[in-house]
């Protein structure tokens, strides 16, 4: 700690223990740091080996894709920091294939870093199918080992306080994404985890306006994709107004919602309700489940230790319905689901949060299209801005 700023996060510490020492509760989860303390870094360089032939994926890319595919390799060869501006189920993932390959066999780092641990949960298996060859470090908050060494590493926003100059290239992925997006904290980790002469992707179907400045003046590249991988379009989703409460003080549910659920529920289609709140997730849960006997009904949230085991539930079709939170906003895909947004007026859905949300439905090759019902008793801008956005994507 210098001057009473943390070292790892760059923040102030306030806190004092009895003693008087300072201590930063910032970045407390991963060890205390008090006055006086000594941060270890290993600047050691790891001579990491050039590997031959590491990508195993055999699939193949769109046109469209193939270009941005180029567009990254060239802007990590030039050490440029680089914008992927792409619609929900554009193939982000495939997209990033050749320049992690590129990385690889030039015996350099890589890190692919996202503020959330269902993100990380979702793209480690793909990447350890289409890297066979490679071993690839995991890392996130229920990981519970020690940070070693690997050359290839997927991890949350957060993990990247733990690396000090470490890699050539970092992703992050969903960047515009809670807890990264506007945390300084988060941002300083991503800084100083690459290295001097290393350079940052940034991966987003809604960058926001900092991001799309920095592309017009030149200073960071970019790249734009307007349609899926299977060319099909975004969904546009209906608009429902309510004028009464979604749900009653005695817990029933509006019935135009459980008509709309019943539609969805005879279709043999995998549903997810977004809720606004953690708090009125069980009293939804418990009405549904009242009246459709025979469907599994549950709730999840970021603070559920089951979460990772629910989500894995409802994209095997072990569970009919799945009520969330924004924690699944992003980052994650279910075949053939439909959505529904209750209360999406409510403050916590901004524009960016409500076109992740409508860019869950329809990524399938087999299923492009299918129900986003945004629900409301007062139409907003960001409901009016989302709508607009998934438009002017379709143009």
């Amino acid at each position: 700690m210098i001057n009473g700023i943390c070292q790892r996060c760059n923040t102030k510490a306030v806190s004092k223990l009895p003693d008087g020492r300072r201590y930063c509760r910032e970045c407390i989860g991963l060890g205390r740091i008090t006055e006086g303390d000594e941060l270890e870094r290993n600047v050691e360089n790891v001579n990491y080996p050039k590997v031959l032939m590491p990508l195993s994926w055999d699939g193949t890319l769109t046109e469209q894709q193939e270009l941005i595919s180029k567009e990254l390799v060239n802007s990590f060869k030039d050490r440029r920091n680089h914008l992927i501006h792409a619609v929900t189920g554009a193939g982000k993932t495939e997209m990033l294939f050749k320049v992690v390959e590129e990385v690889l066999k030039g015996g350099f780092r890589i890190a692919i870093a996202t503020p959330r641990i269902d993100v990380v949960d979702e793209l480690f298996p793909r990447f350890q199918a289409a890297f066979e060859k490679v071993e690839i470090g995991k890392y996130h908050g229920r990981e519970h080992h020690e940070i070693s060494d690997e050359q290839f590493v997927i991890c949350t926003t957060h993990q990247l306080l733990k690396f000090y100059h470490a890699f050539d290239l970092i992703v992050i992925d969903e960047v515009d994404s809670f807890p990264f997006y506007e945390n300084k904290m988060l941002h300083f980790a991503a800084e100083n985890a690459v290295k001097e002469a290393g350079c940052t992707f940034f991966l987003t179907a809604t960058p926001d306006s900092k991001l799309l400045r920095q592309a017009k003046n030149k200073t960071i590249n970019y790249s734009l994709l307007k349609r899926r991988f299977h060319q099909g379009l975004l969904p546009v989703p209906k608009e429902k107004y309510f004028f009464k409460s979604f749900i009653s003080n005695k817990g029933k549910v509006h019935p135009v919602l459980i008509k709309q659920i019943k539609q969805i529920l005879d279709m043999k289609k995998p549903l997810l309700i977004f809720v606004p709140r953690i708090k009125e997730l069980p009293a939804y849960e418990e009405y549904i489940s009242s009246i459709f006997k025979v469907s599994k009904i549950v709730s999840v949230y970021a603070g559920d230790k089951d979460r990772q085991a629910k989500v894995a539930s409802f994209r095997k079709r072990e569970i009919d319905i799945l009520l969330t939170t924004t924690i699944l906003e992003r980052g994650v895909t279910f075949k053939h689901v439909q959505v529904i947004v209750i209360a999406a007026d409510d403050p916590i859905y901004n524009t960016p949060s409500l076109v992740q949300i409508a860019g869950r439905v329809g990524r399938s090759a087999d299923d492009r299209d299918g129900l986003v019902l945004f629900c409301y008793h007062k139409y907003t801008k960001s409901i009016r801005e989302a709508m607009r956005q998934i438009r002017m994507m379709n143009r």
